[in-house]
């Protein structure tokens, strides 16, 4: 059996997003709309910007005090986030998010850069997270070996 790809595995296939100028709280409200993790920032030509997660919103809102009421996402958002094509292994993605610490790609199109959604640590299979947490434990072995 060939491995996913992540546009085969995203469980939501549309894209969530807020202009850079909206607030946490509209940010917040639009994510639990849509049952979604994360919301990505794009300009009035639907250029990404920015990655806003619900992680994003504990530490770098919540925990700092700042109202959400007032906070854009612009002032919080991870800005041009690591991204990935469709086309990229389950496997492949994990493993970056891994070595990378987050939990969220955006995917866009390789040509014209159209985003197509977010794939999340969520949407990868057990099988998917334990192949990838296996290939970063052998990738730090040979790194140690080497080092």
């Amino acid at each position: 059996m060939s491995e996913r790809t992540v546009f085969q595995s995203m469980a939501q296939r549309h894209v969530i997003s807020v202009l850079p100028n909206a607030t946490v709280y509209a940010a917040a409200c639009v994510m639990t709309r849509t049952n979604s993790s994360s919301v990505l920032v794009i300009d009035a030509s639907k250029a990404l910007l920015g990655i806003v997660t619900e992680r994003d919103m504990i530490t770098r809102v919540l925990a700092k005090g700042m109202n959400p009421n007032e906070a854009t996402v612009s002032e919080v958002m991870t800005r041009s986030p690591h991204c990935i094509t469709p086309d990229t292994k389950v496997p492949d993605a994990v493993l970056m998010m891994i070595e990378r610490g987050f939990r969220h790609l955006p995917v866009l199109t390789t040509d014209t850069h159209k985003i197509l959604g977010v794939f999340s640590v969520r949407d990868a299979l057990p099988r998917e997270v334990n192949t990838a947490v296996n290939l970063a434990e052998f990738n730090e072995q040979v790194n140690d070996a080497l080092g």
